[in-house]
């Protein structure tokens, strides 16, 4: 795959190949829907959270369970994982990827996830923190103009900030 094909590739393969202008009721029901993530702000700064899993900063959201649309996975995700106020959410479009075997498949494949927006009124990273429902899985936030260059951050993640 030449460099120009696709967007960018992170540390363990994976190709973030496009981002598309899909309908959002349209990809809630294409098969390869696996995910929903969403970008935070708090007035102008993006917010990350430490994955202690996989050890580095990402964006928030997780998989589709059984009969979620996407709207209903990054509700439930953000509601898990922050306890935040969701109704200023807007949906950005489609994104799509290679993915290489890992944890949920054994085979590469292409999946397509929904990326979300939302902007916070302005509160301390150590305040939001304090919401944070799933701290097994976040164990911090941080503001990403502060961890930039200093901290491991998902590099796809990282890209998808640029559409928000």
């Amino acid at each position: 795959m030449k460099e120009q094909e696709y967007i960018c590739e992170d540390y363990d393969g994976n190709i973030f190949l496009s981002f598309d202008n899909i309908a959002e009721d349209t990809l809630s029901q294409m098969l390869e829907l696996t995910h929903c993530l969403a970008v935070v702000k708090i007035g102008d700064e993006y917010i990350l959270g430490w994955n202690k899993w996989r050890n580095r900063y990402e964006i928030f959201g997780g998989c589709l369970e059984k009969g979620e649309s996407a709207r209903e996975c990054i509700l439930r995700e953000l509601e898990e994982e922050l306890g935040i106020d969701t109704s200023g959410i807007r949906y950005l479009g489609a994104m799509k990827f290679l993915m290489k075997p890992d944890y949920f498949s054994p085979n590469e494949r292409i999946e397509f996830g929904g990326l979300y927006g939302i902007t916070l009124p302005e509160a301390s990273s150590d305040v939001l923190y304090s919401q944070v429902k799933d701290k097994e899985e976040i164990t911090k936030l941080a503001f990403y103009s502060q961890i930039k260059g200093k901290e491991p951050i998902a590099v796809i993640d990282e890209k998808l900030l640029d559409y928000f």
